[in-house]
């Protein structure tokens, strides 16, 4: 089977990590497999804003906790944390910045690293403390979070796939 296509059919969402940071080298890898996402009318209207910085993780993960009415961490334990946001004066904003999330998801699989799609990133950032984030980073004002891709390594066993459902694709 084709290596592109084998990686595709086999990356899971992780959900417990290790707290083993990626290195530099590999995340400066899947960060530009992020870059190279399809835009809208190649207009590359997204940015990623990347840490390992675990003050910031936890206070990300907070944030993002309270937004669901919770105390538990929905990053998992992940000691990376990349925040993709996108440019909403563009139609098609939510669609790259999800094209951005895909592509980070699978370039880290195909690099041995797990991940996970965090979603509530733009509730995250629609805080008085997100938008002061947000300006600490020099996001512009206009841009709103799409999701919170979480990296590192499993401390768990890997998911299988659950099985496809019937009627997924309809040929005409």
């Amino acid at each position: 089977m084709n290596e592109s296509i084998k990686n595709l059919l086999e990356r899971r969402s992780i959900r417990a990590y290790k707290k083993e940071l990626v290195p530099k080298e590999t995340l400066d890898t899947i960060l530009e497999a992020g870059e190279y996402s399809p835009s809208g009318m190649g207009q590359q209207s997204t940015l990623m804003v990347v840490t390992q910085d675990p003050e910031l993780v936890a206070r990300l993960s907070k944030m993002n906790a309270a937004v669901m009415g919770s105390t538990s961490d929905p990053f998992y334990g992940a000691p990376t944390v990349i925040i993709v946001f996108s440019d909403s004066k563009m139609g098609t904003c939510v669609e790259n910045g999800s094209l951005v999330m895909g592509n980070l998801m699978n370039a880290a699989h195909a690099l041995g690293v797990d991940s996970c799609w965090i979603h509530r990133a733009r509730e995250v950032f629609d805080s008085e403390e997100g938008k002061e984030l947000k300006k600490q980073w020099g996001v512009p004002e206009e841009y709103i979070g799409v999701g919170h891709c979480v990296l590192g390594y499993r401390d768990c066993e890997y998911p299988t796939a659950k099985p496809r459902k019937d009627g997924f694709v309809i040929r005409v």
